[in-house]
């Protein structure tokens, strides 16, 4: 036997354990401190009504003979791909439901998409990342290079001539940064996979954060961009599926003269079993008026936790970004700390944990990602002690 040797080349997943230990450590020698956790992007709502009620529904009918569902489409029930086909038109973007893909999140998707790809391939990849992107292609064995993000590019990075790549990595709304691409920016992207025979691989997990309409929240908006894109969208922020599981992913017929869409396909009924049909009933509550008018008020509910960080920050003059259009804000450490030596002292001091910036690739040095997902309560707390924090020390 042979196992897989690319696996010993993934860097150790110390970002979180490491958070995890440090706490851990605190939290036991200081048992009267209360500890305000800002880091993880995991939501703190509870589902929508509509959805909770669509839930029960669905489960009511799997107990009856009549309304019961077996086996299900892998790529997905058309009920809930036509709901997404209107939800995309609502932006001037036109799908056919064969296009779309049911999944349980776009995380899965991110990396088993790459069966359809040669181990030749070279992987682009900006810095800082979302480490799945580069970890499910160390597993693989290919080639990544690096584009480096920064204040200098907004961490918005472009094309670089310069570099060849067949496989290219875009988050817009960006996690960690919180960074957006407007769609003269990723024109450029699309334009350069398109003269390079390059697939993008949008991931637009965040989308639903954005507010400005000129802001493109579908690589789709984008002329030329089903010839070279596939989508990854997730149910997890936009509607708190984190425990619930669902997303989906949209693989254009103009790709590859449809060639790709057949792939994935073959590849879902061959490798997935497919979503629940009570999830997928959940999910498709979320896409009706109703389940957007009760999604939007929980959206207005973390944007406003990241209205009040930003403030905070803004008020002591700490650069940053994101915030807005995202629920991450990622802001540079002050006085030069290193982003473990700031991990440090929000903990030590006012017992504020966020997310080292190091921890998403070697640009991310110096830098520090809170999250607007905590309850209204800990981050009005969490900025009170910040505010004191910066007003005292910074």
């Amino acid at each position: 036997m042979n196992i897989n040797k690319n696996y010993q080349n993934i860097a150790d997943s110390y970002l979180f354990s490491t958070i995890a230990k440090k706490v851990g450590e605190f939290a036991a020698n200081n048992p009267d401190k209360k500890i305000i956790k800002l880091g993880i992007g995991d939501v703190t709502l509870p589902l929508c009504k509509i959805v909770v009620n669509a839930l029960k529904n669905a489960s009511e009918e799997m107990g009856v003979k009549e309304t019961f569902h077996g086996y299900g489409p892998e790529q997905g029930y058309d009920f809930l791909k036509t709901k997404i086909c209107s939800y995309y038109e609502s932006h001037n973007v036109h799908l056919d439901l064969d296009e779309i893909f049911i999944s349980d999140g776009a995380k899965s998707d991110l990396g088993n998409i790459l069966d359809l790809f040669d181990m030749d391939n070279t992987v682009l990849v900006p810095d800082p990342v979302y480490p799945v992107y580069v970890d499910t292609n160390v597993m693989a064995g290919r080639k990544i290079v690096y584009i480096d993000a920064n204040a200098e590019n907004d961490f918005l990075p472009l094309p670089n001539n310069s570099i060849k790549a067949d496989i290219i990595y875009i988050c817009s709304p960006n996690n960690p940064t919180g960074a957006v691409y407007n769609k003269e920016q990723l024109k450029k992207w699309v334009d350069y996979a398109n003269v390079n025979h390059a697939v993008i691989l949008f991931d637009s997990a965040y989308e639903c954060f954005i507010t400005d309409e000129n802001l493109p929240r579908s690589i789709y908006e984008i002329e030329g961009a089903k010839n070279c894109a596939i989508e990854f969208c997730s149910l997890s922020k936009m509607a708190g599926f984190t425990g619930t599981r669902c997303g989906y992913t949209v693989v254009p017929k103009a790709l590859e003269e449809g060639l790709l869409n057949k792939m994935w396909l073959r590849r879902q009924t061959t490798k997935f079993n497919g979503v629940p049909y009570i999830i997928q009933r959940g999910a498709e509550a979320v896409f009706t008026i109703d389940g957007q008018k009760e999604i939007q008020e929980n959206l207005n509910y973390y944007k406003e936790n990241a209205k009040l960080i930003s403030d905070t920050l803004t008020k002591h003059n700490i650069w940053h970004i994101g915030g807005k259009h995202s629920p991450y804000i990622w802001l540079k450490c002050p006085r030069n700390m290193t982003s473990w030596e700031f991990f440090d002292y929000l903990l030590n001091n006012i017992q504020v944990v966020g997310t080292p910036g190091a921890g998403f690739g070697r640009n991310g040095e110096g830098y520090f990602r809170l999250t607007s997902f905590g309850s209204r309560e800990n981050t009005v707390e969490a900025c009170e002690r910040l505010d004191n924090l910066f007003k005292n020390s910074i």
